[in-house]
């Protein structure tokens, strides 16, 4: 009976395949600039041919450094958040972290199991895009000692990320520009940060021009909910604000399959400019979100704290929401649009 071969290869193993010393593969794996072209070569080469894997924890015993940055990930096939975690993937990379990615139902429990897990594997920051109230409470149970940044929640001290208030307000702006007065809000589930910040943005851009909205309808973030609640949309009602652009794409065809045309009878607008919004018909005014942005300064944040410079510029946690105006709005029938 054959033996079995040794498991994994490890340095040394790589060393005598280039016929060089350990030191020198160490060298070459950390970009040392000093290495000669032709060995860094030879090292490379060993270890493709051996499937040579840096063993990361036991790289942290002897360095301190394991320059993995943890992300936890809601358990949701949703735009925001799935934009939101290859964003912080790509800023992580350009500054030579290695990301490291679990996702967990927004749930109390199953968040803590996932930060513990990710904690466990010695990362030097966390990045949490925290949806829900119940993640937020996670993060309080446990006794996290590395730099966090938490998205989705820019008004909390850990947060970073686009002014979901600001966005909401400039939607029903948008609206009461126009003309409308007979406007409803279809929210997004209870408990989500998003869904409580639209709200309140909306509510509160109304309040100001003394208008007091129709019924709040509420969905679950999916076009399915979207299309369910259209038959919910008063008769008066001549616009809708919904949370997020998959709500809206749902609403716009509830209502055609009423016989109510967008915007000649009702005007939609959305939330996130995700890619379909622009190729919807009619083509959805939304608002956007630089999830780039995020990504970006949430890793400048950790950074920050990881290796601070006392002459950088403060990271700018709250990013600054933009209307996108597209075809699904327009004036009002019982408002004649004014000559310039």
């Amino acid at each position: 009976m054959a033996q079995a071969s040794r498991n994994t290869p490890n340095m040394h193993d790589v060393a005598a395949r280039a016929g060089v010393s350990h030191i020198t593969v160490s060298r070459v794996l950390n970009d040392y600039p000093s290495i000669r072209p032709e060995t860094r070569d030879r090292v490379l080469a060993a270890i493709a041919e051996l499937g040579y894997r840096r063993n990361l924890a036991a790289r942290a015993l002897v360095t301190s450094r394991t320059r993995a940055i943890g992300v936890l990930s809601p358990e949701v096939a949703q735009h925001g958040p799935a934009s939101s975690v290859l964003a912080v993937e790509r800023a992580a990379r350009e500054h030579g972290y290695h990301p490291l990615v679990t996702a967990a139902a927004v749930e109390h429990d199953a968040s803590v199991a996932a930060l513990g897990f990710l904690l466990d594997q010695a990362v030097e920051a966390l990045v949490v895009i925290a949806p829900h109230e119940t993640v937020l409470a996670a993060i309080r149970d446990l006794d996290i000692r590395v730099p966090l940044v938490t998205l989705q929640a820019p008004d909390r001290p850990t947060g970073v990320g686009v002014d979901q208030s600001a966005g909401a307000r400039l939607a029903a702006e948008h609206l009461l520009g126009l003309g409308h007065t007979h406007v409803q809000l279809l929210s997004g589930p209870e408990g989500y940060l998003e869904a409580t910040a639209r709200r309140q943005g909306v509510l509160a851009a109304l309040d100001d021009a003394s208008v007091v909205p129709g019924p709040e309808l509420r969905g679950d973030w999916s076009a399915a909910s979207g299309f369910a609640v259209a038959a919910e949309i008063e008769a008066s009602t001549t616009a809708v604000i919904a949370a997020n652009d998959q709500m809206a794409i749902g609403l716009i065809a509830g209502l055609a399959d009423a016989g109510r045309d967008v915007p000649s009878q009702v005007s939609v607008v959305g939330f996130d400019d995700i890619p379909e919004a622009e190729y919807q018909r009619p083509a959805l005014t939304t608002v956007q979100q630089d999830f780039e942005l995020v990504g970006r300064r949430a890793v400048e944040a950790l950074l920050a704290r990881i290796a601070p410079d006392p002459d950088a510029p403060p990271v700018e946690a709250v990013i600054a929401p933009r209307l996108v105006v597209r075809a699904s709005t327009a004036v009002p029938r019982s408002v004649t649009p004014r000559r310039e």
